[in-house]
């Protein structure tokens, strides 16, 4: 699994002192950044802190200096920032969706519209919670127009149900969760 830094910053020595609160006392052991304790650092699922060492430059070397400096970075180790539904279009229409024996969800959607990022990672939910009983794909309404045009999509996200190659039903707009597992239940097979 490949890390992706998110963010680097700078990491002082802190040292235990009477006006320093007890979790920011030294603590090199229980620290993955050496002497930084990273319990005030707020934790995140994905993320973890990372400890490098900068080494130093042959200037500094010659002009005294004997210390390294230590930086921390927060990398992420999701394996996708997000998870993409299989894209259908033109020419895979009729067999994706239409040839289709189980109900197919469609996510109408262009790369520009916020609210269809926004509907994505449901949309993608969704898609694992009825894996076997719903396929689900999104069509990019810039490349495909005419799609778009023959199924009468005027706005994005439009989320269309499709049972055996026809619409059932259809949701506009960025809805909650609740709304589209109202319709797919409707048509999912229990």
């Amino acid at each position: 699994m490949a890390a992706t830094v998110v963010e680097s910053m700078a990491i002082s020595r802190l040292s235990p002192s009477a006006s320093a609160p007890r979790a920011a006392a030294v603590s090199p052991a229980s620290s993955p950044l050496g002497r930084c304790d990273t319990r005030l650092l707020p934790g995140f699922d994905g993320l973890r802190m990372s400890s490098r060492v900068r080494p130093i430059s042959p200037a500094k070397r010659l002009a005294g200096s004997l210390m390294a400096v230590r930086f921390g970075a927060v990398v992420c180790e999701a394996s996708e920032a997000t998870i993409q539904l299989p894209e259908v279009s033109k020419t895979t229409w009729q067999s994706l969706v239409v040839g289709s024996e189980t109900p197919v969800l469609v996510d109408f959607w262009a790369p520009w519209c916020g609210p269809c990022r926004m509907i994505e990672p449901t949309i993608v939910k969704l898609a694992k919670a009825y894996e076997g009983k719903l396929k689900c794909y999104k069509l990019n309404t810039d490349n495909n127009p005419d799609i778009a045009a023959q199924y009468g999509i005027r706005s994005i996200p439009t989320v269309m149900i499709f049972r055996n190659g026809k619409k059932k039903d259809a949701v506009i707009g960025a809805v909650p969760e609740s709304t589209l597992v109202s319709t797919i239940e409707k048509f999912v097979v229990r």
